[in-house]
């Protein structure tokens, strides 16, 4: 039996793509500007997060061509090639385009595709996301008809967008539909402390139109691990420590979060990690896709699937963190 025949799975959006109810977020490859590449871990210590995800029965894998300015994808790519022998066996690829002012036409929507195509050495990819939901010269119309062709041109398997508002989002499936594309996917911050999308309308409306979350920074940049708290004073690499929730006041008021993760982790032997992103799978219709840079986080990670917290557990942590702030 493979690890994916025990794993919740959800689809990209209405009739689209199965995938496991986990993926891995890829923002940290080869990003040394927020994050801590080259320094705290290296291109093998991704490749071993890479391996040790599909191991563990994950598939999908969020980049973009902004990460690292692109290296995010190469170094994905290079990892495909390396561990796959043909094209059947591949990993879901999901990759975004970042609306630049210079980019006005459709055509420079083609060759951005191109160009993401060609550092991830694939003829196409499963999902392409919207970055923001930005308009210089080229308006949501005309790129949302650009994304449309290049699914009926088979460069990319489903259209999504990323931190769209409910207007927005609903804006961008309309545009969509028109041309008989579905939007499959919103990625926008969700986790246990960051609640915004349950009450600015674009979960209900996700859920209306049958539009998948794609939660990104699911265990809140780390802090949701119960790896930093005020005692250990430990220092988060690269930018985060610059987020005042890493101080020493942040973290005080984090710890009955913290401290009820542990508990109800150590009733079912798993970490306040995997009870954080198991939280956001039992919500129905989100795909966590939390970073792994080693590959002890990716398996930890994965131990979030083959098992659900119970309602009064999610009730519990729910209402802990309602109006954290």
């Amino acid at each position: 039996m493979s690890p994916m025949a025990n794993l919740q799975t959800v689809s990209l959006g209405p009739g689209g793509l199965t995938v496991p109810a986990l993926g891995v977020g890829t923002w940290a490859w080869g990003d040394s500007l927020f994050w801590d590449y080259g320094k705290a871990y290296s291109d093998s210590d991704l490749q071993a997060a890479f391996n040790a995800s599909l191991d563990a029965g994950l598939r999908l894998f969020d980049t973009a061509e902004i990460y690292g300015f692109g290296q995010s994808e190469r170094l994905l790519g290079s990892f495909m090639q390396q561990r796959f022998q043909s094209a059947d066996q591949q990993a879901i690829l999901a990759t975004k385009y970042f609306p630049l002012p210079w980019r006005f036409s459709k055509q420079s929507v083609a060759d951005a595709l191109t160009a993401s195509l060609d550092r991830l050495q694939v003829a196409s990819v499963a999902l392409y996301q919207v970055h923001w939901p930005l308009d210089f010269l080229l308006n949501q119309t005309d790129l949302m008809q650009a994304l449309a062709a290049e699914v009926k041109r088979g460069r990319i398997g489903a259209v999504g967008v990323s931190n769209y508002s409910a207007q927005q989002m609903r804006q961008a499936h309309s545009y969509l539909a028109e041309q008989g594309v579905p939007l499959a996917v919103n990625q926008v911050q969700y986790s246990l402390l960051y609640r915004n999308i349950e009450t600015s309308g674009v979960m209900a409306t996700a859920r209306e139109l049958g539009v998948t979350i794609l939660a990104y920074s699911p265990l809140a940049q780390g802090l949701l691990t119960g790896k930093y708290t005020p005692e250990t004073r430990l220092k988060p690499g690269g930018a985060r420590w610059l987020n005042p929730r890493f101080s020493q006041e942040g973290l005080t008021k984090l710890m009955p979060v913290i401290r009820a993760l542990r508990e109800i982790g150590e009733n079912r032997e798993r970490t306040p990690a995997q009870v954080a992103l198991n939280w956001l799978v039992c919500q129905g219709n989100v795909l966590p896709i939390p970073g792994a840079k080693n590959a002890h986080q990716a398996s930890q990670n994965a131990g979030a699937l083959g098992w659900e917290l119970t309602p009064e557990e999610r009730d519990r942590l729910g209402q802990l963190t309602q109006n954290y702030g």
